[in-house]
């Protein structure tokens, strides 16, 4: 397979010739031998090198964590190698220039040490996978900030971030070569000592083994193969959980022929995947690593699925205060909070302050009034939509970010920008809308049979949203939009939001909100449980449809206006629930204003920040909504 796939990675390319012409003409000094020395044939070995590379890292992974949704990708490692390498690209360019390694080795050690530290001692499979998973988003945040904020310094690395074997000479390979082979071979002498680690610390201590020691090497081993791979091909994600899954299930045992087996199987997934990038566009570079996860991401939802599936969990309420604030306090004190930063907001530029007299001005009434109403409004849409998805699912960790249906939503309304662009902007939020409930089918299909176990859940959204946001990198690279604007929409931002922005988002805003209140008593019933609810009258498979339905119609609302903003709807209804109590109704008033403040202070945030240059609010909230998640799953047992 990998000798086919070779021969036709080979052929593609602008240069047009046949499987027979290069077979005899790379022999011979010429057009077709200067093509393949020069060009093809150094993509096609770092392209081997690096699916190699990573198939090793994930079955050494695996072993260690003793957890079959481990890989550097999944683990976050990939993304702590990416960050160092643009930090580094920044800051210290000289640095980067000499040490590329080093740098790419440091940030997935920190991530590496951060996922464990957070996943706790047990290291449960599913929930180091989501830890991996939400360290991956972090970083990522944090790194699309970079990349806006100093789009000069970062040029170029939209594409390498996303994965891509582009190589213009043998300097990758040269530089990546001595690397992977000692790791490697290294891993092979140790495959025993893998072996018997296998069986448990426990046993593998009995039997004589210094358990540290091996742990110690193989971490350096997965760490120094992740981090290799990035420095030279940027961020390729799910080979390495999907090579050793295919290797084991072949029914070979023992960790010197899995990696041996794996190290092929990754070369064949990861050039595979550029053969159908290449022939999908052939005259532009659509990046490896996306298509990798168009795969990957369905292939950690099973893993995940089959994990769980026998660690059905019995319902638990969500958390909330046994003595909520009264809401004749409450609602005005947060109007007051709004109020200042709406003010604020009206008011300051980043530089000078705009006295009221001066808000019916051009740039004010024009561009800062309705860009603030439509931040409040999208942040009340959000908002609601999370405590739909968290009543309806009984899961603290629901929100449309979290479930992938911001990501996927997002693709839905690219689709339409890009595949017919003869259409009006107008027909956006039907393409949002129907890669919204694409996601938040596939979520309840996959949840339904194991209980909507909290955990399980999100990790199967962040799988949706990996194949969402790797659909969005192929249509950006399709349809030639800028680096700068892809970021921004791949963010969510409410720069430059007119009065045509507040009229649609008034009309999504009275459409939907009065059915979302009129579920709140419903919710109140599911709260109690499905056999409570059942026995007072209530249609539970109905109500949680028409629910979703709902939920889902206001995150494609807000992303077809402001991009793929995520965490508002996870955010808003823990704070909101701590204050009021369960019961849904000023829960979903009190979680629609703190929403709205939320959003806006991040706009502000962002705008003025690092004025005049602008930080898209949807990266000010992931910042803060990462770790919360973080904390969050820390918290649920």
């Amino acid at each position: 397979m990998l000798i086919i796939v070779c021969l036709i990675h080979l052929t593609q390319g602008q240069a047009d010739y046949t499987v027979s012409e290069l077979l005899s003409d790379v022999w011979v000094e010429g057009r077709v031998q200067d093509i393949i020395l020069g060009i093809r044939l150094p993509r096609l070995v770092i392209g081997i090198l690096a699916g190699g590379a990573l198939a090793v890292a994930g079955v050494i992974l695996q072993t260690l964590t003793n957890n079959p949704l481990a890989s550097a990708s999944t683990l976050g490692i990939n993304a702590g190698a990416y960050f160092g390498v643009v930090v580094a690209i920044i800051f210290f360019p000289d640095f980067l220039g000499q040490y590329p390694f080093l740098v790419a080795v440091l940030g997935a050690v920190l991530s590496t040490i951060l996922v464990l530290g957070l996943a706790g001692k047990a290291l449960d499979p599913v929930r180091v996978a989501l830890t991996g998973m939400i360290i991956s988003l972090l970083f990522s945040s944090v790194t699309g900030a970079l990349q806006l904020l100093f789009e000069n310094e970062t040029n170029g690395l939209f594409l390498w971030g996303a994965g891509t074997l582009f190589q213009l000479d043998w300097s990758g390979v040269t530089f990546a070569y001595p690397f992977v082979m000692i790791a490697i071979i290294v891993a092979i002498i140790a495959g025993k000592a893998l072996d018997t680690l296998s069986l448990g610390e426990e046993l593998a201590t009995s039997l004589g083994q210094s358990v540290l020691k091996v742990k110690v090497l193989a971490w350096t081993l997965a760490i120094v193969l992740a981090a290799v791979t990035v420095s030279v091909v940027g961020v390729i994600g799910f080979v390495g959980l999907m090579a050793p899954h295919i290797v084991r299930l072949m029914g070979i045992r023992g960790h010197r022929a899995l990696l041996v087996h794996s190290f092929l199987w990754g070369s064949v997934i990861l050039i595979a995947a550029d053969v159908v990038a290449r022939w999908i566009q052939p005259a532009q570079e659509i990046p490896v690593g996306a298509m990798t996860a168009l795969v990957g991401g369905p292939w950690l939802m099973y893993l995940a699925y089959r994990t769980a599936k026998r660690q059905k969990r019995g319902e638990k309420p969500l958390g909330g205060t046994k003595n909520p604030v009264s809401l004749k306090i409450l609602i005005p004190s947060i109007l007051l909070v709004i109020g200042v930063v709406v003010f604020i907001s009206f008011s300051f530029n980043g530089e000078t302050w705009i006295p009221v007299s001066e808000w019916t001005s051009k740039i004010v009434w024009n561009f800062r009034i309705p860009r603030v109403i439509t931040a409040f409004a999208i942040g009340a849409l959000l908002a609601v939509s999370g405590v739909l998805l968290q009543g309806v699912l009984r899961n603290p960790l629901a929100d449309a970010s979290v479930l992938g249906i911001t990501s996927l939503g997002g693709a839905g309304a690219m689709v339409f920008l890009v595949l017919f662009p003869t259409l009006s902007i107008a027909w956006m939020p039907v393409g949002a809308i129907i890669g919204a409930g694409v996601a938040m089918l596939i979520i309840f299909i996959t949840s339904w049979r194991t209980g909507f176990q909290p955990i399980l859940v999100a990790l199967i959204g962040i799988s949706v949203s990996a194949f969402g946001s790797a659909l969005i990198q192929i249509l950006v690279v399709k349809s030639k939009l800028a680096v700068a604007a892809a970021l921004v929409w791949l963010s969510g931002s409410t720069y430059a939001k007119g009065w045509g922005d507040v009229q649609l988002v008034t009309i999504i805003f009275l459409l939907l909100i009065p059915f979302a209140i009129y579920f709140t008593r419903s919710l109140n019933a599911l709260a109690f449980g499905d056999d409570v609810a059942a026995s007072h009258g209530l249609e539970i498979s109905r109500t949680r449809i028409w629910a979703l339905i709902i939920g889902v119609a206001l995150t494609a609302g807000a992303i077809s206006i402001v991009g793929t903003i995520g965490f508002i709807g996870l955010l808003a209804p823990h704070i909101a629930r701590r204050v009021v109590g369960y019961s849904h109704l000023p829960l979903m008033v009190t979680s629609m204003l703190v929403g709205g403040f939320l959003l806006v202070l991040a706009d502000f945030i962002g705008r003025v920040l690092l004025a005049p240059k602008e930080i898209p609010s949807g990266l000010v909230v992931a910042l803060i909504g990462a770790p919360y998640l973080l904390y969050l799953l820390r918290k649920i047992k």
